[in-house]
């Protein structure tokens, strides 16, 4: 299925939104009562993907480390005042089996989802977790030899990163999941990459998977390359990704891969199958506020830019409303949405909702809608559907003293978009905290000789410009501390 050059994903908690629908029907909700109306609006909002996080089946084992782990507890209350020990599900990457749950209406209510997100041109996201699975999982039984083993000694030095484990063949010491710069997760266990009929079992589990959807998340992607897993558990093993994905397209072609990926490994899983990769560097950079270190990250050439996925929250960060001020968190997502790459838009992030939900619970607070973000994403979203901004060519604009001595230039990051056909449409944002000024040389060679209007479609500003001078100098800008223009740059007459 062909789609936009930029095109726009939409992340749903399934568990949480499921538990929302539940409260106002009176009885379980599964997927097939997602209703049409909340479809509707999000391909007329102007997505294309829409991310369905954690509809696999969970257990009970994963559940109970859930429950029992007492730093969790602290968070669950924290975030739930009325907590309940029934909001406890267990992570949902703390997977038993990749079938859909059966609390969510199992494998045939999701193809009747999928049926219903094509009719509206909407393509379905899944998870798949390569790192790891829950302690209950058939495989820990049947196969212990496609998980990480460790010694008694493993077990007394480092109890919080090895369990015993009964098994077909006897006791074992298994590692729980992790990464190598945190102790390891408790509700899951590490897989083990060196051994080859684990890598095939997990390829089978995604060619299955790819007949259920158009797309998967794959969570903490980077485990599972060779030099980040020897260097974790100091066993070599083959690479998975190049093989997987070109697997999977062969037998699905189309199909999307996101990753999940830190440690500036973003360009290494793109060159192994990877459609999109995450881009929280970007992201590390909006919060400290300062322009420079944003702009110099977006010097990155388009080859690697236009696959990555820029986000101001996910289910793994806080709330962007909780972590930007008001302005901050505007001027944020029109760098963010307006720069090349996968736009990636959270469930309650259009709302302004300030609390992050932990992925052991199945529900959230409940949070009044903030209707000054609500109405600010609502002219974004509209905005971004703008064919120029979907498929256009984009381009760091250079920005230049407005006069001697004046340093304000160095906190405006502009952008120029360009087609299809002769679109010109203009992005600058003054990232600081301070009144700014600067020239902005515009990429044009056409504008000498005609007059521009320069309609703002993110606010009330109207400018006609001579063409001539835009040409000769550029646009002079003025912008107050975290102030924005998205301009739709056009000619008179």
């Amino acid at each position: 299925m062909a789609g936009p050059r930029y095109p726009s994903l939409f992340q749903v908690n399934t568990r949480v939104r499921l538990s929302e629908l539940s409260a106002g029907l009176g009885r379980p909700a599964t997927l097939d009562d997602v209703p049409d109306a909340e479809l509707d609006r999000l391909a007329a909002d102007g997505f294309d993907l829409v991310w369905f996080l954690g509809v696999w089946q969970t257990g009970e084992a994963a559940r109970r480390v859930s429950a029992s782990n007492e730093g969790w507890r602290a968070e669950y209350r924290r975030v739930l005042p009325d907590f309940r020990e029934s909001d406890v599900c267990g992570s949902c990457f703390a997977i038993r089996d990749y079938h859909v749950h059966s609390d969510f209406g199992g494998d045939a209510a999701l193809a009747r989802l999928r049926g219903r997100l094509r009719e509206r041109g909407l393509r379905l996201i899944l998870d798949f977790v390569p790192n790891h699975m829950a302690p209950d999982h058939p495989w820990v039984t049947d196969h212990p030899e496609w998980f990480v083993e460790g010694t008694w000694a493993d077990l007394g030095r480092e109890p919080q990163n090895y369990t015993k484990v009964p098994t077909a063949t006897g006791e074992r010491i298994l590692a729980y999941g992790r990464d190598p710069y945190f102790d390891g997760w408790p509700d899951t266990f590490q897989l083990n990459y060196g051994c080859w009929a684990l890598q095939e079992a997990m390829l089978g589990e995604l060619l299955r998977i790819s007949k259920q959807c158009d797309g998967v998340r794959c969570d903490m992607a980077m485990l599972v390359l060779p030099e980040v897993f020897e260097r974790t558990w100091g066993i070599p093993s083959e690479p998975f990704w190049p093989r997987a994905t070109a697997a999977v397209r062969s037998a699905a072609p189309g199909f999307l891969f996101l990753a999940e990926v830190y440690w500036d490994l973003e360009w290494t899983l793109q060159q192994q199958g990877f459609d999109y990769t995450y881009d929280k560097r970007l992201y590390d950079r909006l919060e400290h506020r300062l322009a420079r270190p944003v702009r110099e990250h977006l010097y990155a050439g388009l080859d690697f830019q236009d696959r990555l996925a820029r986000f101001l929250e996910n289910h793994d960060e806080p709330r962007a409303a909780a972590t930007f001020p008001p302005e901050v968190h505007r001027a944020a997502a029109v760098v963010t949405f307006f720069t090349p790459g996968l736009r990636f838009v959270h469930q309650g992030q259009r709302e302004g909702k300030r609390t992050r939900i932990p992925v052991h619970l199945g529900r959230g607070p409940s949070e009044r809608p903030d209707a000054e973000v609500a109405h600010f994403y609502e002219d974004l979203l509209a905005c971004l559907r703008d064919a120029a901004f979907r498929l256009g060519s984009w381009q760091l604009l250079e920005c230049r003293a407005a006069w001697d001595g004046n340093p304000t230039w160095d906190d405006f990051l502009a952008f120029a978009w360009s087609g299809p056909g002769d679109l010109r449409r203009l992005v600058a944002v003054n990232y600081s905290g301070h009144q700014s000024q600067c020239w902005l040389a515009l990429p044009w060679g056409e504008l000498a000789g005609r007059t521009f209007r320069l309609s703002d479609r993110l606010g009330p500003a109207v400018h006609d410009r001579d063409g001539n001078e835009l040409a000769a100098r550029g646009l002079y800008l003025d912008l107050p501390a975290w102030g924005y223009h998205v301009f739709e740059v056009a000619p008179l007459g």
